[in-house]
This record gives C-alpha cells, structure tokens and sequence, in this order.
C-alpha cells in the first residue's frame, strides 16, 4: 500500500510539474482575460457576459500575439513579443514554486531560490516554445519561395 501511495505521489507530481509547463504560454492571456473580465463585471456586466468577454479578450491576445510572431520578420520584435508572454509565465512560475516549495523546505532562502529558477525555468519555456511556433522566412522582399513538391 505504501508503494502505491509513493507511485501515485510520483505521477501526480510529475502531472503537476507537466502541467505548469504545458500552461506557461497561457499565463499572458490569463492576466488580460481576468483583468478585462473584472473590469467587465465591475462595470455592470452580468456574471456571463464578464466571463464571455474575458474568454474573447484571451483569446483574442493569444492569437494576436502568435499571429505577430509569425508574421514578424524583425527577429528584434520576435523577441520583444516573446518576452511580453514570458515574463508573465516566469511570474506566475516563481509564485507556483514559492508555494511548493512551502511544503518540504524549511529555510526561507532556499525556497527563494528554488522559486528564482523555477521562474527561470518556466519563463525560458515559455519563450521557447513561442518562438519556435514562429516559420522563418527569407530576407530578400518580393521573392517567391517555391517549396518542393
């Protein structure tokens, strides 16, 4: 039964740390909905249209900022948008880790830095895998690049 209990541990966590990854790029798109969704419902919207519009607002800044990436041929601004949804992945990451960490270590500087490279960790993911949805493209203007059949 102990087995069990370590095993299940084990997966769980291991979902856990998945988890948090595969959400990373969503952390951005989180931050506007919820703010546009407050400011929807404090401003007189119902309970479901605050939330309609905050799943579009979302959304809307998920796609706008994979469409600019793509589009960019400036790898400066690929880079710039990028870290516009890294740094709020690294955010919500050292505060995910922060309070993991909570559970199994008692020194209050070493949850610090278990949170400082978990924030690193995460943001760093974040950024990657924006940028690597982005095709590069060729330079030189006007050209048609025919691909193989």
């Amino acid at each position: 039964m102990i087995a069990l209990g370590l095993v299940l541990n084990t997966i769980g966590i291991g979902l856990f740390c998945w988890a948090i990854f595969a959400l990373a790029v969503y952390a951005l798109p989180f931050f506007v909905a919820l703010s546009i969704g407050m400011t929807a419902f404090q401003s007189g919207a119902s309970l479901i249209g605050a939330l309609l519009i905050a799943t579009a607002g979302g959304a809307l800044t998920l796609v706008l900022g994979q469409v600019a990436v793509a589009i960019a041929r400036s790898l400066a601004l690929r880079i710039a948008i990028a870290t516009a949804f890294a740094i709020p992945a690294a955010v919500a990451g050292y505060h995910v880790v922060f309070a993991v960490s909570q559970i199994g270590v008692s020194s209050l500087a070493w949850r610090e830095v278990f949170a400082c490279l978990g924030a690193v960790c995460i943001g760093v993911t974040s950024w990657t895998r924006l940028i690597v949805l982005a095709e590069t493209r060729p330079f030189e203007p006007g050209r048609v690049v025919e691909s193989p059949s």
